[in-house]
């Protein structure tokens, strides 16, 4: 019974996996928006659109195992501080290294809202936060590596990176999250199901 209830572990890493494309998507967006990412009023609208697009996109990729509402929010509100506190804080420069510490440092802010609205049974929950912070300082670098033109300064990370960062922020949710729980049905709900 609980194989049925908790999808496999590749399948809903594959689900999870498609919601990468809303990452360079949300990205195109808010450059069009706001402009290149230089001042802290386009760092915090830029990351705002980001987090609330991706955070929406992962909640529906998670098959109801994360809130849409507490997710998506916590991303908006992570992603928009996070940006504008990692990129002021190496002075919206756009070398591999310092976008490295920027993408630690937006990391912690985002790992850190998200952390908060996992929901309550999810095990070692407070991993997310360091997790997070690795992962988008190496989505950066995969990007940058890529040949990506980084130095228009862009909101986030692009598809090379955002596949890497997916892929494993994907399989690690998997193992740190609870299964769906399985819906209690009463008898009364039994009968009405049959008539």
């Amino acid at each position: 019974m609980a194989a049925r209830i908790r999808p496999s572990f590749i399948r809903s890493l594959l689900l999870w996996s498609i919601s990468f494309l809303i990452i360079p998507i949300s990205g195109y967006l808010g450059t069009f928006l706001v402009g290149r990412i230089d001042n802290l009023g386009s760092a915090l609208i830029g990351g705002a659109i980001v987090g609330t697009l991706v955070g929406f996109a992962q909640a529906l990729a998670s098959r109801r195992r994360l809130s849409k509402l507490r997710w998506t929010l916590a991303s908006t509100i992570g992603t928009s501080l996070g940006v504008a506190a990692g990129t002021f804080a190496i002075d919206y420069r756009t070398a591999l290294t310092d976008l490295i510490v920027g993408g630690a440092i937006t990391g912690i802010i985002v790992g850190l809202a998200q952390t908060l609205a996992l929901p309550a049974r999810t095990r070692l929950r407070w991993v997310w936060l360091p997790a997070t912070a690795a992962l988008w300082a190496g989505a950066w670098a995969v990007t940058t590596l890529a040949g990506i033109k980084v130095d228009e300064q862009f909101i986030v990370f692009g598809a090379s990176g955002a596949s890497v960062y997916t892929v494993l922020a994907g399989a690690l949710l998997y193992l740190l999250m609870p299964p769906v729980a399985p819906p209690v049905l009463t008898h009364d709900s039994e009968l009405t199901a049959t008539r």
